[in-house]
């Protein structure tokens, strides 16, 4: 089918991408240049023996369908839901904080979390700043550990990742879209393999992040295989992006993407 003319379905998750880590959200439609691009802003439940931790509250428009998955995932594994980590404060980021707040009034945000308190005085306390190398114990050997954020979409950007996987939250950091009528929507990046990765990519940054257009890119670039190496990250779950289970294959062709704006830019 043509792109204007697909059934725009549920987006196939949640879905458990690694033991104990769920991929949770819903598609969200981009018009661009005549097509339909689906993209998601992502939320991943991370479940340790004795905590589980939310990372991204999602996009305001998901939140019902996100807290629904996540009560129905916790009702199973029995373990209450007791911090958020937010990569930084946009709304597809961060827009449910307030709503999270409401239903679990003890829950902790964590983050770069400095002006959090003005927005909702009533739960200041609530509010637990990190820095690089800060970590949360949630049992079981499963541990969120904050890293330094390279790409940055604003400046209280923060990343993370859980060992013992050595997976890697990244927020916009490999953002980009796939293709609904092709079946992409609830995939891996590997499983999509009619995806053009460079193309997306390259859309989303030059949208999204269009400060990407007029800075020479890959010294990011090279600063990300650089932490993804000192990290031995193994696996990438992008706020916006499909999970990257296979680092080797899908990683340089979003680098191409993120470095593709300012080339065309430049001529």
């Amino acid at each position: 089918k043509k792109p204007n003319e697909v059934n725009m379905s549920k987006s196939k998750l949640p879905r458990e991408i690694l033991k104990n880590v769920y991929w949770l959200g819903d598609c969200l439609e981009q018009r661009y240049q005549g097509k339909i691009y689906h993209s998601y802003n992502s939320s991943y439940l991370v479940i340790g023996e004795e905590a589980a931790l939310l990372v991204e509250t999602g996009h305001p428009k998901d939140f019902n369908e996100l807290h629904d998955q996540i009560v129905g995932i916790l009702e199973n594994k029995k373990v209450p839901l007791k911090y958020i980590f937010i990569t930084h404060q946009e709304t597809p980021h961060a827009g449910g904080v307030g709503r999270f707040l409401n239903i679990y009034p003890d829950i902790e945000i964590h983050g770069d979390v400095n002006d959090y308190h003005m927005a909702f005085p009533n739960y200041s306390a609530n509010f637990k700043a990190m820095e690089v190398g800060d970590s949360i114990d949630l049992g079981g050997g499963m541990n969120f550990i904050a890293a330094e954020p390279v790409v940055r979409d604003m400046r209280t950007s923060l990343w993370g990742y859980i060992t013992p996987y050595n997976l890697l939250f990244p927020g916009d950091g490999f953002a980009y879209s796939h293709y609904h009528w092709d079946g992409h929507c609830g995939m891996i990046a590997e499983e999509a393999d009619t995806l053009d990765l460079f193309d997306v990519s390259a859309v989303f940054a030059e949208l999204a992040l269009f400060w990407t257009n007029f800075v020479d890119m890959e010294i990011y670039t090279k600063k990300l295989k650089e932490l993804v190496d000192e990290l031995d990250i193994k696996y990438i779950a992008p706020t916006h992006g499909l999970p990257i289970l296979d680092i080797d294959k899908t990683m340089p062709k979003v680098i191409e993407g993120l470095q593709a704006p300012y080339h065309k830019l430049a001529g």
